[in-house]
């Protein structure tokens, strides 16, 4: 039988929805994007085949208006929105690397995955071991739409853990002077009439966020004026996140998504 094609893939009580549809997530963009490019393979595709020192909010708004296709649009458009990914990375390909490589794929997704996770428990609250492992297992559904074969993925939530560990403690990771570059561009993008003040906040939330492994590898600030800044903002958020209606709280296309499962629902 045909899953419908005008409800979500998944339903809004579960995982996914509770953890993606906060708007909190977004501050651990920076943190997803700068584990993606230490492995060399992402970082070689980014900086040969985009407009990554340019224009590099484009890249993370992008993969943000794709991810939140794929989570809360209806079935149709998760699809359409991963064909769209699909197409892209078909052309990213270079001397000894290919964005199709499931390696790269599985990596890249799993910074998502753990960066979602991180962002939520941070700045919104706990989520329970039950929580985190429906978390992990609805995210290893999505990633065979975008090509990654589901035998690739770790069979449950500690064993992805694990994957992380290795990965961070391996050999596959290595920060050059490349991704050092590039994570400047998303650090410090350069846009007019922005002053360089501004982004100090940016930075201290990726550097309080990443692994101490690669904030150390990408020479990212770290001093006591840095440690207080970032407590100040991890203390301080969760409480503003309470005091905001859920409604209000729920990113746009979460709502979207809320009434074409009602619309679809009621059809049924």
């Amino acid at each position: 039988m045909e899953m419908p094609t005008d409800r979500p893939l998944f339903p809004p009580d579960s995982a996914t929805w509770r953890v993606n549809q906060e708007p909190a997530l977004l501050l651990a963009g920076g943190r997803a994007l700068l584990m993606q490019l230490a492995h060399p393979g992402v970082a070689a595709g980014v900086d040969e085949h985009s407009d990554y020192r340019h224009r590099p909010l484009r890249r993370l708004a992008r993969t943000l208006q794709l991810t939140m296709a794929i989570s809360f649009g209806t079935r149709a458009q998760a699809l359409a929105a991963a064909q769209r990914i699909n197409t892209t990375h078909r052309r990213v390909r270079g001397r000894g690397y290919t964005a199709m490589d499931p390696e790269l794929l599985l990596w890249v997704h799993a910074t998502l995955i753990d960066s979602a996770l991180v962002a939520y428990r941070t700045f919104v609250g706990p989520l329970s071991r039950h929580d985190e492992e429906g978390y992990y297992q609805e995210a290893t559904v999505i990633g065979p739409l975008l090509g990654i074969p589901s035998t690739r993925y770790p069979s449950d939530l500690e064993s992805f853990q694990r994957y992380l560990r290795d990965m961070l403690e391996g050999d596959q990771l290595r920060v050059d002077d490349r991704a050092r570059a590039l994570a400047g561009y998303v650090l410090r993008p350069r846009l007019r009439l922005v002053p360089g003040l501004a982004y100090w906040p940016v930075e201290v939330l990726t550097a309080g966020l990443l692994p101490e492994r690669l904030r150390r590898a990408y020479r990212l600030r770290w001093g006591r004026r840095e440690r207080l800044g970032f407590t100040v903002m991890q203390r301080t958020l969760p409480k503003l996140m309470a005091v905001v209606p859920r409604y209000v709280r729920r990113v746009p296309p979460a709502r979207r998504g809320a009434r074409a499962w009602a619309r679809a629902a009621g059809h049924g």
